[in-house]
């Protein structure tokens, strides 16, 4: 079985949990996930079976869409409802929704981000998480992130007594972006402290959270047979690539591994043979041929 199952992930599992439920469902071990989503966080969350598992990296470039909320007037060690209560700041009066509105605005484009410590990602060959739960602290580095679109979605709520406001708001993001540390950098506009507070992925991987499926739904799939109707073919991660149809002369080169000559179409071409998408192929400017990138369903 080879191909992706867009999975709608339960909040209280982890990303990992996701792939060890669809080995056990499956009954095969070669599965694994794209983008991974924090054990409070639902939403979309792509799963790659068999072969697909080649290409979780294209998947990752499809960018993500996310809708969630902000609260001003506390932050934890987390910079969600997770951690620990670290700062706190009652407001006196609401934010307006122009000084939201033009703030989200102004926090879309190409932007410099620092990861939270609270994360995955490695410094010195350690996660920063685990300098984070020894009680460490660790120069973090600096990542270059994408924000295509950030705005309000529904009106926003004051709680006077509290000290707090939450503004709702819909992202679209590239890679690498954390969504809660553009949460936090919202409230710093306004020297408040702030937190994610809620979040769900709406898509990932070119699919959408209509596309997805519960673990519970993909179980009663395979106990009717029907698990052919639910897993997409890996083409759907590469449809950002031009597709060249080769001839049966050319599929016994690229069994082989060998180059391909002909001319330049692409930087980087799908290559299918008899209705699917075997191999990445990448243009070689000084032989002027097509050499493998990735090989995909050839064996």
């Amino acid at each position: 079985m080879n191909g992706i199952i867009p999975i709608n992930k339960e909040r209280g599992m982890t990303s990992h949990d996701v792939v060890a439920k669809v080995r056990g469902i499956l009954k095969t071990r070669k599965v694994g996930h794209s983008g991974t989503l924090d054990p409070n966080v639902d939403g979309v969350l792509p799963v790659c079976v068999g072969r697909a598992t080649k290409v979780v990296d294209y998947l990752m470039d499809f960018g993500k869409t996310y809708k969630g909320s902000i609260t001003l007037g506390f932050s934890t060690t987390t910079e969600d409802l997770d951690g620990d209560i670290v700062d706190q700041k009652k407001m006196t009066e609401p934010l307006s929704d122009d000084q939201i509105d033009a703030t989200l605005n102004s926090m879309t484009g190409t932007l410099i981000q620092i990861p939270p410590m609270y994360s995955a990602v490695k410094v010195n060959g350690r996660k920063l998480y685990e300098y984070a739960r020894a009680g460490q602290t660790v120069e973090r580095p600096e990542r270059k992130i994408n924000v295509y679109q950030f705005k309000q979605i529904k009106p926003t709520q004051f709680d006077p007594e509290k000290g707090q406001q939450t503004i709702f708001f819909e992202v679209k993001c590239g890679k690498g972006t954390y969504v809660r540390t553009l949460a936090v950098d919202f409230g710093l506009k306004f020297d408040l402290p702030a937190v994610m507070s809620d979040l769900t992925r709406l898509s990932s991987g070119g699919f959408g959270i209509d596309e997805c499926l519960t673990l519970s739904e993909l179980e009663d799939a395979r106990d009717e047979g029907q698990l052919s109707d639910v897993i997409y073919p890996l083409d759907r991660a590469l449809k950002n690539f031009n597709s060249v149809i080769i001839t049966d002369a050319e599929w016994k080169v690229v069994q082989n591994g060998g180059f391909l000559k002909r001319p330049k179409t692409d930087l980087i071409i799908s290559l299918k043979y008899k209705g699917n998408i075997q191999a990445l192929y990448q243009y070689d400017e000084e032989y002027q041929l097509y050499k493998p990138k990735k090989m995909l369903l050839v064996k």
